[in-house]
């Protein structure tokens, strides 16, 4: 006679779940956080301790890679629209699931308006129209216009460049946060309610 079935195990509860990302999110996922990691570095070294005659050359890097990271996250998130995602593991309470729809929103906001301000900051500088943006060295990046052709004396006023390079920086400051809490959930779900949230993006 069998026996009566018990409640299951962490272990069982764990691997019971297998909804996973597509191949193509998944690609997308983590090209897109470790272009924004050697980002983070790039522009830590070069406020930091990069030596001088190095410092061009990690920013224009910075800038190449900012750009991409625009285009990897407009097409991520134009394919979250066209292919739903995988439901999260049974059993979560309400509020974490609310948690994690604001966070995703939030992150996508900040994967679009942190390469667009650092697009527009470098738009705004004073001498931009002598020294055009490259990408990669490969071909020359346009600026954004409206920002690019308006009086030198005006940005300068305004303190333009200045003030949209703070915007830049602390578009930075909150999307590193919110990596943070990111990561830190993750690992919560799957070390501490052994819910693995972390296997859906695997590969």
């Amino acid at each position: 006679m069998n026996a009566p079935a018990g409640p299951e195990s962490p272990s069982e509860t764990k691997s019971s779940f297998s909804g996973k990302y597509g191949r193509t999110a998944v690609m997308l996922h983590w090209l897109i956080a470790a272009l924004i990691l050697v980002n983070v570095y790039l522009g830590l070294s070069a406020n930091y301790w990069l030596p001088d005659e190095q410092i061009r050359a990690a920013i224009d890097l910075h800038k190449s890679i900012g750009i991409t990271v625009l285009g990897l996250a407009l097409l991520r998130l134009l394919w979250r629209f066209s292919h739903k995602p995988p439901p999260l593991p049974p059993g979560f309470p309400r509020w974490e699931y609310t948690a994690a729809h604001i966070a995703h929103f939030f992150l996508y906001l900040l994967m679009i308006g942190l390469p667009l301000s650092g697009w527009a900051h470098d738009s705004a500088w004073k001498d931009a129209a002598t020294h055009p943006m490259q990408l990669f060295g490969l071909f020359e990046w346009p600026r954004i216009g409206f920002l690019l052709h308006l009086d030198p004396a005006f940005k300068e006023t305004m303190q333009l460049h200045d003030r949209l390079g703070v915007l830049h920086t602390w578009l930075g400051y909150a999307l590193y946060a919110l990596l943070a809490m990111h990561i830190v959930g993750a690992l919560k779900h799957e070390w501490i309610d052994r819910k693995s949230v972390l296997k859906r993006m695997l590969p």
